[in-house]
């Protein structure tokens, strides 16, 4: 791959310098936040070389794998270094939730490199300490030690960084309001009993905390711009900051700090509840959807209440072993795939992630080889509950918040439990066996156009609904975009009745009755799916003609729906149509149309 190709061609498909806002990196991608989503080419984008795929919701994620550091220079190279980070997003509106989900991103992602340095580098110490290679109380010992805590103690400070970052708020600044409260003399005065102009001080150890410091930053943010609309340009430098402070940080120690600590404390308290009250089930159900998570980009969630867990209790008990168990289990896949399959270039996609994932990082796993083949989507699921459940079972714990692989196994060295890193060594073996022998027997390799034996029994299905048919990729869904559930097309409805594209048996209706499966006279499995995220509506504005069971005719009415009152809520309407058993046929796209309800859009032939 030539980088310097790879970051020019990215920078212009994503719609060129002036519509970048913002650039960052994280192990497997490179992060775009645009100012119009709209100007990004992804179908252009997803064919550069070394661009293994193209993920859009609240930023671009242009997935490049193990060579994202070298791209990402190069892109900053294109760049000149320099970005007008104060551009916010002109396109669409973003809902409240991709707003705070941006915001939990922006904040935690940048925290990871250096809390997973300072937690593997402790963890290390400790089996060092364990196998008799260097005594605990050494002063070497305590000084690496204390290294590697560094980053957790002073994680308040990182948090300032990064919230007063995504605030645009001077970060010098917001770093010294949220320093004051872990000062060694504010500290002692909060144990011994401090007042504030007569009201008391609650006595809060605010070193490693996160809720606090983040509420801190918030809070001075409004300050800051306040105060810099107000005050007289000439006294401005000084004044803005020391005003600041000197609000910001006794509220902080009288109402934000407080709160803040109760947050974090509620949280974890949640969690270990719901672990003690699930256990191993949690753990081995959680491992399980991690690819889908990981795919959709949902696993983001978890950042927050990991690096609380680390925080709170010093070590994580569902997450990072559910993502050991998921993580060498896409290896295992890989290795799997790259035995049985006859193409060449896939076989050398499948051993490069296959080893990344060995070592934690499974997106070039799941991008290039998991998501693309639906029987390793499924050994991965089954094999990832097996391990996730092993490790649930045995309760083995995280100390370091990095990507659970072979080169961090140390992170499940606990001092107190030996038998942790035992336990988590049994967890990777077997993951790893489990999805081997999973894909081992259920992959199946696409069979090259020009080997095809096509059963007489074709079908070609006509539209199921009247509106403009899209390609699948033109989806706003990562799930159906990526052919992960099957492969078919999308239609921007202009009526509310979808209608059997051929003869065939129903053989489910979701409850909430937005999404329908049909299997036709050839065998194929039919999903429909009306609008996206439509499953919030519970039913409300659908009405199914028919139920599960029933034997249809081409042209019958499957579902009624309102779809004047679907739009009015801000769903985005689009009925997708897959074929879900792709695997057992040959599906050839017909040129789409905005015509009648009749046009012909798929063709569907068997593999015999």
């Amino acid at each position: 791959m030539n980088t310097k190709e790879t970051a020019k061609s990215v920078v212009a498909l994503v719609g060129g310098k002036e519509n970048i806002a913002h650039l960052e990196h994280c192990s497997t991608r490179l992060r775009f936040t645009l100012k119009d989503d709209a100007l990004v080419q992804k179908d252009q984008l997803e064919k550069v070389d070394g661009v293994i795929g193209v993920r859009q919701n609240v930023q671009c994620q242009v997935i490049i794998g193990n060579d994202v550091v070298e791209v990402y220079d190069e892109v900053m190279h294109v760049l000149g270094h320099q970005l007008d980070n104060s551009g916010a997003t002109t396109g669409k509106k973003q809902s409240w939730g991709a707003v705070l989900l941006d915001f939990i991103i922006s904040i935690f992602q940048p925290l990871i490199p250096a809390v997973a340095g300072g937690g593997v580098l402790k963890s290390m110490l400790l089996l060092a300490s364990l196998i008799g290679i260097l005594d605990n109380q050494s002063q070497t010992y305590q000084v690496l030690n204390l290294i590697g805590g560094a980053p957790l103690y002073f994680l308040p400070i990182l948090v300032a960084m990064t919230t007063a970052n995504k605030l645009k708020v001077n970060q010098l600044v917001a770093v010294s309001a949220v320093g004051a409260l872990i000062l060694p003399d504010m500290t002692a005065m909060l144990t011994e009993g401090a007042t504030f102009m007569g009201f008391g001080l609650q006595s809060i150890a605010y070193a490693s905390q996160v809720f606090p410091a983040i509420l801190t930053v918030l809070f001075y943010a409004q300050i800051e711009k306040w105060f810099t609309k107000f005050s007289p340009k000439p006294i401005r430098i000084f004044f803005v900051p020391m005003m600041s402070l000197l609000i910001t940080v006794p509220i902080a120690l009288l109402i934000l700090g407080p709160l803040g600590f109760q947050v974090g404390t509620v949280f974890s308290a949640m969690i270990i509840w719901l672990y003690e009250q699930l256990g191993w089930v949690a753990t081995g159900l959680l491992a399980a959807v991690l690819p889908l998570m990981v795919v959709t980009g949902m696993h983001k969630a978890m950042i927050p209440y990991a690096v609380s867990s680390m925080s709170e209790l010093g070590a994580e008990l569902l997450y990072l072993p559910a993502s050991l168990a998921h993580n060498i289990a896409e290896s295992g896949a890989c290795f799997a795939v790259a035995i049985r399959t006859k193409d060449q270039r896939l076989r050398s996609t499948a051993i490069s992630a296959g080893i990344s994932a060995l070592f934690g990082i499974t997106e070039p796993a799941l991008y290039g080889v998991t998501i693309l083949h639906k029987r390793v989507l499924y050994g991965v699921m089954a094999a990832s509950l097996i391990g996730g459940t092993t490790a649930g079972i045995f309760a083995i714990k995280g100390f370091a918040l990095v990507g659970p692989g072979l080169a961090s196994i140390t992170m499940f060295v606990d001092e107190a439990n030996p038998m942790n890193l035992i336990w988590a060594f049994v967890t990777l073996g077997i993951s790893f066996v489990a999805s081997f022998v999973f894909v081992l027997f259920l992959f199946k390799d696409k069979v090259a156009e020009h080997d095809v034996i096509i059963d007489t029994k074709s079908e070609v299905l006509s539209k199921p609904i009247s509106g403009q048919v899209v390609s699948l990729a033109e989806v706003n869904d990562d799930v159906f975009s990526s052919g992960m559930i099957g492969e078919g097309f999308g239609i921007i409805p202009d009526s509310g009745v979808l209608v059997a594209p051929e003869d065939g048996e129903v053989t489910m209706l979701f409850e909430t009755n937005h999404a329908l499966g049909l299997k036709t006279q050839n065998g194929a499995e039919l999903l429909f799916h009306i609008g996206l995220d439509t499953v919030q509506l519970a039913g409300k504005h659908f009405t199914p003609d028919v139920q599960a069971g029933d034997v249809v005719k081409k042209g019958q009415a499957l579902i009624h729906f309102d779809l004047q009152a679907i739009k009015d809520l801000g769903y985005d309407p689009t009925v997708i149509c897959v074929v879900t058993n792709k695997e057992n046929f040959v599906i050839k796209p017909i040129e789409p149309t905005a015509g009648k309800l009749q046009d012909d859009v798929l063709s569907i032939a068997p593999v015999l």
